[in-house]
């Protein structure tokens, strides 16, 4: 094995000689995707041509195993691989020729993506990838097809022939840029006809191929094509001043760590509002000293403005990021905002001119005009997507992009993909059905809903029910470690997504865990101000948390009782709202607030005057706050009533009390579950309905209002009750 100090050599002989062959392509697939240095996330693809027994004739024949569509190779397992006959895919060369030599070369390549499904292997349903002529028509019994920075950085050269051939020594061929289909693989499989020596191929401003007949040599000769390939452009890079130099040097001074999160804070939640025009996006900010050194150098204009090369790139980045040419030195958040403002009309003019002077006839509609990619000196780079996992990848993309054009700039002088070649792959039709093929977004899709007294009891539940809606969930508590054990639950289960872990608070996925205390409105703001740079800004806020302070022994609640109570339950509701409400004007997207307040609002019982006096003040509160927040943002309340299973309302003390209270049975060294079961047992017996309330029937209402089902509902109470009829309207 070589020494390598630009990829990882991850094979393992004894762990892959416990597998059958495609089992190895898996094996070589994961190996080869977990070193982002070799592709990106979703980029690339590998095959290997493995003979098979045919089902319908039992004869040897060969089979082309190729990863599919979509998936990821560091993740990807043999349901993402498709399978096809081999004779047949080259014999769809004749169909080929029979459609080109009629002029209809773009509608032969469409045809052919269809075609592939006649070539099929025993029934597998993975859709075959655009890319599968250049796996069959490649003579190697196993190919691999990659993205790496490094070697992008040759391929988007000005003079990228002459490069390859300089660095790899006639060891790797050149093939201009083509869009990858059937075109590409049939001038693959010339190149190789041609020179059959070769065993790599630089595609221009795409990324290159390799092959071999055995699975570890392949593995191995795309591992020394790329340190190869980076070990060249960091000789070069060194040469030229190295990190000092890159990018023409510093133009801009990054802003301390402090100054340049309140900024973000500041302006992400406005940001988020300008780009959520047409879809609501969620952001992912980065600022790591590689993001810095690009975005605050004396090139960055000018290259970003040039775009990505790699097809894979711009697809998730669009064909330019929007740079914003702010100094952080001499000027404040505000100006920040106005040159933001005039950036972004800018870029959709500048969007709608490239649709419009790249369009065919039969172009999709042109899609959302506005940017995906912010790069701002001094503050870094935000990346928004239609979910957290999506905004991370694209942050992830443009890194890559970054890469590739600090290779080439070092070596020689980088050049962005032409801008009709760029549009015909983003609206390509294809690429427009499969768009149309993917499943209906969840209910609660591109939302950020905080949920206050996520910890435990209903907002713990709350929490659990709205990201099963596709709701991005903040999970607040006064006691951190239980709103971060409720995040990590989501967490667990869902996953933190794919792609470059964003900087700090940015670095989440569907869940994160923070603390606050909405007594205190300082507390409220930096909560606030969290979530927008975890996420860019949110949507709904649920406020589940609340106090219930039992009598002393003579039946009397000490006024600081009292005071905790309405701090709590009536005060705290509506600081968060008010500091929210900051937030929610700048970001400029309708909303909701859903207050909790409890069916003991309407009831007067003894030994609970300062708990139900307060639930009547926030059943009170729901309607000001409808008043004051209006149109934006609906206010509304669930009033449950009394939930003894799950709720940290119930310790086992008050358990005790309220059993003692209502003459109910119990000893001293029952189990706190069976306590619990009784009190609840005896709550049930007096509704109309004879259930005991759950955290899980709250939390539907709580879904239901944060939900666009109710649209035109505000400034009401839904009670989940079970059937109080003390409670009903009078």
């Amino acid at each position: 094995m070589s020494n390598y100090k630009y990829v990882s050599h991850l094979w393992n002989d004894a762990e892959a000689a416990k597998l059958d062959p495609v089992g190895r392509l898996v094996y070589r697939s994961n190996k080869l995707g977990a070193d982002q240095r070799i592709t990106n996330t979703g980029g690339g693809n590998t095959s290997s041509k493995i003979v098979e027994k045919d089902p319908l004739t039992g004869t040897d024949t060969q089979v082309l195993w190729v990863k599919g569509s979509g998936g990821d190779l560091r993740t990807s397992n043999r349901d993402n691989f498709s399978s096809l006959y081999q004779d047949k895919l080259i014999g769809l060369q004749k169909s080929y020729a029979a459609r080109t030599d009629k002029g209809l070369k773009s509608q032969a390549e469409d045809d052919m993506v269809g075609m592939y499904n006649h070539a099929t292997f025993n029934l597998n349903p993975r859709a075959s990838s655009i890319d599968t002529p250049l796996h069959s028509f490649l003579p190697g019994k196993h190919v691999d097809h990659m993205h790496p920075n490094a070697i992008i950085s040759i391929a988007a050269s000005k003079n990228c022939e002459a490069l390859t051939k300089e660095i790899f020594a006639g060891k790797m061929a050149y093939v201009k840029w083509m869009r990858p289909g059937f075109e590409l693989g049939l001038a693959m499989q010339d190149i190789s006809r041609q020179q059959p020596a070769i065993k790599a191929i630089m595609m221009g401003q795409h990324g290159f191929i390799s092959w071999a007949d055995d699975d570890k040599a392949c593995y191995e000769l795309t591992l020394a094509m790329i340190e190869q390939a980076a070990a060249y452009i960091d000789a070069k890079y060194q040469a030229k001043g190295g990190d000092a130099k890159a990018f023409g040097g510093a133009h801009y001074q990054t802003l301390d760590t402090e100054k340049r999160h309140a900024t973000f804070a500041a302006i992400l939640p406005w940001l988020r509002g300008q780009v959520s025009k047409e879809k609501r996006f969620i952001g992912t900010i980065q600022d790591d000293e590689k993001i810095l050194r690009f975005v605050n150098s004396k090139d960055a204009p000018r290259l970003a403005e040039l775009g990505t090369s790699c097809p894979d790139h711009f697809l998730r980045t669009k064909i330019k990021p929007l740079y914003v040419n702010w100094n952080p030195q001499s000027e404040d958040a505000a100006a920040l905002k106005t040159k933001l403002a005039a950036a972004l009309e800018q870029y959709r003019k500048d969007y709608a001119s490239y649709y419009n002077a790249c369009k065919r006839p039969n172009s999709p509609a042109m899609r959302d005009p506005n940017p995906t990619v912010v790069l701002i000196p001094g503050l870094g780079m935000i990346a928004w997507g239609k979910d957290k996992s999506e905004s991370r990848v694209t942050a992830e993309f443009y890194n890559c992009a970054v890469e590739v054009m600090r290779g080439a700039e070092a070596i020689d002088q980088y050049i962005a993909l032409p801008q009709q070649e760029a549009f015909d792959i983003e609206y390509w039709l294809l690429e427009e059905a499969k768009l149309k093929r993917m499943p209906a977004e969840k209910e609660l899709a591109r939302q950020v809903i905080i949920v206050v007294g996520a910890g435990s009891g209903i907002g713990k539940e709350t929490a659990h029910r709205l990201v099963k809606e596709g709701a991005h969930i903040v999970c607040v508590d006064k006691n951190v470690e239980a709103a971060q054990a409720t995040a990590k639950e989501i967490t667990d289960k869902l996953g933190t997504g794919i792609g470059v872990a964003g900087t700090g608070l940015s670095n989440c996925g569907p869940a994160i865990g923070l603390a606050g205390d909405i007594m205190d409105r300082a507390s409220i703001r930096k909560m606030l101000d969290q979530v927008a740079l975890a996420y860019g800004g949110f949507d709904s806020i649920c406020v589940t948390a609340g106090i219930f302070v039992s009598p002393d022994t003579t039946g009397h609640i000490p006024d600081d009782k009292w005071a905790l109570t309405f701090a709590l339950n009536v005060t705290g509701s509506y600081l968060v709202a008010d500091e929210a409400f900051k937030t929610w004007k700048e970001q400029g997207l309708r909303g909701n607030l859903v207050l909790t307040t409890s069916a003991n609002a309407a009831v007067a019982k003894k030994g609970s005057v300062a708990y139900d006096t307060s639930k009547a003040a926030a059943n009170h509160l729901v309607r000001e706050m409808a008043m004051e927040l209006s149109p934006l943002i609906r206010v509304n309340g669930v009033a449950p009533a009394t939930v003894v299973q799950g709720s940290a309302m119930f310790p086992r003390d008050r358990v005790i009390a309220s059993l003692a209270k209502y003459n109910i049975p119990y000893t001293d060294d029952e189990a706190t579950d069976s306590l619990t079961t009784k009190l609840s047992r005896f709550y049930a017996d007096r509704t109309l309905t004879k259930n005991p309330i759950t955290p899980a029937d709250q939390a539907e209402a709580y879904f239901l209002l944060v939900t666009n089902r109710l649209s035109k509902t505000t400034g009401q109470v839904i009670t989940v009750d079970g059937g109080l009829h003390e409670a009903f309207l009078r």
